[in-house]
């Protein structure tokens, strides 16, 4: 016997099927060109919101970051787009629609208003404004529980036996591969870990492991800071493989939120002038940079920066 829930899924699969029906109607033009709507999408991306970094498009489209790779190459040798230099960070490209790229997007783009166009014109103010509303409604929706769940290509769950010796182990061969840096930070960071372990305090510190496909492909930590109210935020970790899609935004959050629950009035970060992945999530999450040390650390010449937030 079906019960309500199961029409209910059996009418939203339904609505699915209807809604693609017409988008693929409106997107027939653009679907006419040598061009993937995937592809058509970081070209609108590129045209509409100016130079992007790979990983924002990654985010933005919930693209792989192998598959943007391959479409960017494309793009490129047909002299669609190019990269350059970010003003922000030397070590940094992003992406630029060239002047041909714009001229081949252009009449596409216009080709899909005048599609979109033409739809509405069939309504009259009223019932557009009741499917400008209908929409809005589901947009609403969806956005506030997170979107469908299979958009979000990992889960985060506590740390269990195991996992400080991966979180350690993770750092050492990431950072030795992509920043050069020597044992003796591994050794940091496993101290860090064997720290938290002994100390740890469930209600005022926490730790987080993301996995995919029960694979384990990011952790964040929060413990106790030295002062009263101010808490950590450590051991940031994010796979290569698993760049991209927001991941380690979504950990510091986790971050955040358990601070604020357990009462904490700040929290206050070490990172380095090296790692500019996460300084940048740091940065736009509020954090404001409020010491800094040159050093020579981990084999290298480096500047130590502590970065704080009021929460």
């Amino acid at each position: 016997m079906t019960s309500l829930y199961d029409e209910r899924i059996a009418a939203v699969r339904g609505f699915n099927r209807f809604f693609t029906r017409h988008i693929g109607v409106l997107r027939e033009g653009l679907l006419q060109s040598e061009f993937t709507l995937t592809e058509l999408r970081i070209l609108y991306e590129l045209a509409h919101h100016g130079d992007q970094q790979p990983a924002a498009l990654c985010r933005e489209l919930g693209l792989d970051r192998g598959y943007l790779s391959r479409i960017v190459s494309k793009f490129e040798a047909a002299g669609l787009i190019s990269k350059v230099d970010s003003a922000t960070d030397g070590r940094a490209k992003l992406l630029r629609l060239t002047a041909h790229g714009r001229t081949v997007y252009e009449p596409l783009d216009r080709r899909s208003r005048e599609e979109v166009g033409d739809m509405l014109a069939r309504f009259d103010d009223t019932d557009q404004a009741r499917l400008l509303d209908a929409m809005q409604t589901i947009r609403s929706l969806l956005d506030s529980q997170g979107g469908m769940k299979f958009a979000q290509p990992f889960v985060v769950r506590p740390h269990r036996p195991g996992d400080m010796a991966w979180i350690t182990c993770r750092h050492g061969e990431l950072y030795a591969r992509q920043q050069g840096w020597d044992g003796s930070f591994e050794t940091l960071v496993g101290q860090i870990c064997e720290d938290f372990e002994r100390h740890f305090d469930p209600a005022l510190e926490h730790c987080w492991i993301a996995e995919r496909a029960g694979e384990r492909i990011g952790s964040i930590a929060l413990a106790r800071g030295d002062e009263e109210g101010v808490a950590k935020l450590r051991l940031l970790l994010v796979e290569e493989q698993a760049r991209g899609f927001g991941l380690g935004s979504h950990l510091v959050d986790l971050c955040h939120q358990f601070a604020r629950a357990a009462g904490y009035r700040k929290m206050r970060l070490w990172t380095t002038d090296q790692q500019k992945e996460a300084r940048g999530i740091y940065q736009r999450k509020g954090y404001r940079l409020v010491a800094e040390d040159p050093v020579h650390a981990f084999g290298q010449d480096m500047v130590n920066e502590t970065w704080e937030l009021d929460l």
